[in-house]
């Protein structure tokens, strides 16, 4: 079959999933010089049989709000593929939660999974619960039905969750207590898991770090480095959190961050007290991107419904950190960011990048990494999370941070090299997708037509 029939295929199957057929069409662009090397991984279907989920779950999560109300919310679980290990990938509770997203998601987790080295499938989760606004009891009394179904379906060799967006500690501890009594077992069930009970050091600041250590090996491989550089950063949660920390620790300049309500422009760039602040902010008040502006007198953009592009990238700078959402980032801000000759864009969210952008930053030399690659720290770290359970250990913040980036240094060159070998030097979209699907197809062919 050609491109486009396998393409028309998988949109035959999955139709009105517009975010998962973009995330196929990507993946099967890259690895279509594969398949024509390997008629054996075509005679098996390989790339088509990635493109199904294993298992799809669908439940109703019914609750109690504080008032006494009944509500009720969907939940889903999508195990893709567990070709190279149990299904892992992280619970959403967002109001944009559906099928599409969850399996686009869990399509991206398959190859995100296999590039970090470790024994880990592809998974996603959640529910189309908002957080937001809920006290804490209502937050515990979800997390309490949610599990109540899908304990049934997890256990710590089959498939193992984790946080992901409106799903942080505070939901995973009681997502952990409520499987806990259910099922009479402490298991690693969950990562994200708190350090006094079954968690991992630097597990909260691995995809920022981790994002930050691939953009840092990106910029040496052209004989540059993150020292002195001006960074944008979209969002202002774990993830831009921990970007903008590793970029000040490098020695860079950060001087965006934004949320729902607009963005924040500090020109003097973030310091440790500023950020400081912003977490203090996004975690724990729980308040609006502007309250940092008010406080530190920079200008603040407010969204506006109505622009064709997101003004933030129309900030001159050398890097860009999109670690806000996905499909963030379009064709309009890519000729922004060319024009302001920016050196690097790293993805720092799921798919925040549209396809068209892409080919915009990639045909004007823009040295581009896709969120399979460059936001793997995260579930790498779950990763190693999942080994300390296993093992019945606690490494130290040093070691699990110098595990860490060697991964975050492997995947970087693991990307680099099968893009040149298959005549594509330098890019680490097709390098990053040919990489993961040649470990996971190399291990379906391994087991069988299963």
């Amino acid at each position: 079959m050609t491109q486009e029939e396998i393409l028309s295929l998988v949109k035959k199957r999955n139709p009105n999933e517009p975010e998962f057929i973009q995330a196929v069409d990507e993946v099967l662009m890259s690895v279509m010089p594969v398949l024509d090397r390997h008629s054996d991984f075509r005679n098996l279907k390989l790339f088509e049989r990635m493109t199904e989920p294993e298992r799809l779950i669908y439940f109703r999560v019914t609750w109690l709000d504080d008032k006494g109300q009944v509500q009720y919310n969907r939940g889903y679980r999508v195990q893709m593929n567990s070709a190279i290990g149990p299904y892992k990938g992280g619970l959403r509770f967002h109001p944009s939660v559906t099928a599409s997203v969850l399996k686009f998601l869990a399509f991206e987790q398959i190859f995100k999974n296999a590039l970090t080295g470790l024994p880990m499938g592809g998974g996603k989760g959640g529910s189309d619960f908002d957080p937001k606004g809920k006290s804490d009891n209502e937050v515990m009394k979800f997390c309490q039905a949610f599990m109540g179904e899908l304990a049934r379906h997890i256990d710590d060799r089959t498939d193992v969750p984790a946080g992901d967006i409106g799903v942080g500690g505070r939901e995973i501890g009681y997502l952990f207590g409520a499987y806990k009594k259910i099922k009479n077992e402490f298991s690693g069930i969950l990562t994200g898991k708190g350090i006094g009970w079954g968690g991992s050091l630097i597990r909260t600041e691995a995809t920022g770090y981790g994002l930050i250590y691939f953009a840092e090996n990106m910029m040496q491989a052209n004989k540059d480095s993150l020292k002195g550089k001006t960074c944008l950063v979209s969002g202002s949660g774990n993830v831009a959190q921990y970007a903008i920390e590793k970029i000040i620790h490098l020695g860079g300049k950060v001087v965006t961050a934004s949320d729902s309500s607009g963005f924040i422009y500090d020109e003097a760039g973030f310091t440790m007290e500023k950020l400081a602040f912003l977490k203090d902010l996004k975690d724990v008040r729980r308040g609006r991107i502007k309250e940092y502006a008010d406080k530190y007198n920079c200008k603040f953009v407010a969204v506006n419904a109505n622009e064709s592009s997101n003004p933030l990238w129309a900030v001159k700078a050398d890097c860009a950190f999109p670690c806000a959402t996905q499909n963030e980032l379009n064709d309009k801000d890519a000729n922004n960011l060319v024009k302001n000759k920016v050196k690097l864009v790293a993805e720092g969210a799921n798919m925040p990048t549209t396809p068209e952008a892409i080919n915009i930053l990639i045909d004007n030399g823009v040295m581009y990494a896709p969120g399979k690659a460059s936001n793997a720290g995260g579930v790498a770290t779950s990763g190693l999370e999942m080994t300390q359970n296993y093992m019945g250990q606690n490494w130290t913040r040093e070691e699990v941070d110098a595990k860490l980036l060697n991964i975050m240094r492997n995947i970087h060159d693991t990307s680099l090299a099968a893009a040149k070998e298959y005549g594509k030097p330098g890019n680490y979209m097709i390098g990053a997708n040919i990489a993961g699907f040649l470990k996971v197809a190399k291990a379906m062919q391994a087991q069988g037509v299963i």
